[in-house]
């Protein structure tokens, strides 16, 4: 029984989707026929997506790069915003989200708001992983690259939680953005912000009130 799978490959680079596009033509089953639409940029992939409802012949399967430039509106800033598109207008859709992206906010941030049930960092990417990550997401996801377990892991293995705006901190922090300027990057006052780093202090028992300090702990235990 041949099982038809419609996918759409989602990267801004031509050369990285061929070699995606050949690894899975290379190793696919016997009885799967794939179908694989390619779109460099996010207007192309949501005419995409709305044409696929249109012809009432939704994807199965989405791959998606979050380093996308953003749509010609504004409304899309990354591949992030157009996973989140795809889960609301293709709901039964499976969703593998890959990025050059490695720190655990991101990691974090991508898993808590799509929810992927594949993630992969191209960094770890082999043909052999993409191909075993396909196959996982059709019929037993989620499947998860190593750098992506290692961080949920580290993650999950601390006490300590921590809500997304201090996770944000911190990684703004580590940025190097200094802490009167994250005022323009979080939609809270910078006493609401000094008394988060004090939280975070406490938290990972920084003594010396060094932001330096605070995020080398941040960093042993895997938050950034």
């Amino acid at each position: 029984m041949t099982e038809k799978i419609k996918i759409l490959m989602i990267d801004d680079h031509p050369m990285i989707i061929e070699g995606y596009q050949n690894t899975l033509q290379f190793t696919k089953k016997s009885n799967q026929e794939l179908t694989i639409d390619i779109a460099n940029n996010c207007d192309e992939a949501v005419k995409f997506m709305d044409k696929s409802i249109e012809v009432e012949r939704p994807y199965n399967l989405l791959f998606v790069d979050i380093s996308l430039p953003p749509s010609t509106d504004g409304s899309m800033s990354s591949g992030e915003d157009l996973a989140e598109y795809a889960r609301k207008v293709l709901p039964n859709a499976k969703i593998i989200v890959l990025t050059m992206f490695n720190e655990s906010f991101r990691i974090h941030n991508i898993i808590k708001t799509i929810d992927p049930e594949g993630f992969l960092i191209k960094s770890d990417l082999t043909s052999r992983e993409l191909a075993s990550a396909f196959q996982a997401v059709l019929y037993n996801p989620p499947f998860y690259s190593g750098t992506v377990n290692s961080h949920i892991r580290k993650t999950i293995a601390t006490d300590i939680v921590i809500d997304d705006k201090n996770r944000k901190i911190l990684h703004l922090l580590s940025q190097g953005i200094k802490t009167k300027n994250l005022v323009t990057h979080l939609d809270i006052s910078l006493s609401a912000i000094e008394k988060r780093k004090k939280q975070l202090r406490e938290i990972f028992e920084v003594r010396d009130g060094q932001d330096e300090t605070l995020l080398d702990e941040a960093r042993k235990k895997g938050f950034i």
